[in-house]
């Protein structure tokens, strides 16, 4: 059969063990004020996809173990890199003097629309993520690098932010291996 469906055991997956070891994209997420535990269990499996270096989580955001969060994460709470910290302000200060381009996922006057924003000098990278409702925090916004914008076409004026998230996160990974990142293959030396 041409396009036969592959079985788990043929993906080529990395071990937890392997994963924490494995290099990682140069992309940070500040995930501040989301309300719900499956948004955030979702940003978890999406990082985990694409190797995000580290997750911190911020405000009034659940933690894991939270039954949300583990339901949607399915154990990527256990492989990706996470911090609690409550005001995601000293996390922008922090990366940004780390020498991180720190931008929001929001609809600003002067954000970039995605699909013209080069990533490829701007790694490290922090990407904030914000509420549900009422999106990222304006106080954060002006600690930032600039804002980046996912254009939408339909009626609505916004995306879930789990899907904004996975959205972006696979537009700067691309341009990663565009410019040259590679990744040994997924194959787990526990095999």
């Amino acid at each position: 059969m041409q396009n036969q469906k592959l079985r788990n055991t043929e993906l080529s997956r990395l071990s937890p063990e392997n994963f924490k070891l494995s290099e990682k994209t140069d992309i940070y997420l500040i995930v501040d004020q989301i309300r719900s535990g499956l948004n955030i269990g979702s940003i978890f499996r999406t990082a985990d996809a694409f190797r995000v270096k580290k997750i911190f989580i911020c405000g009034f955001s659940p933690i894991p173990p939270n039954k949300e969060i583990l339901k949607t994460a399915l154990g990527a709470t256990e492989t990706v890199s996470w911090e609690y910290v409550k005001d995601a302000q000293i996390i922008i200060k922090l990366l940004k003097a780390n020498k991180a381009k720190v931008f929001a996922l929001e609809q600003t006057q002067n954000s970039i629309s995605l699909e013209n924003f080069d990533f490829k000098n701007s790694y490290p990278i922090a990407l904030i993520l914000g509420n549900e409702v009422d999106g990222v925090q304006q106080e954060l916004i002006n600690l930032c690098d600039g804002c980046i914008e996912i254009p939408q076409f339909g009626s609505k004026h916004s995306l879930n932010v789990a899907v904004s998230a996975g959205i972006a996160i696979w537009h700067l990974a691309c341009q990663q291996l565009q410019h040259g990142l590679i990744f040994e293959s997924g194959a787990s030396l526990d095999e």
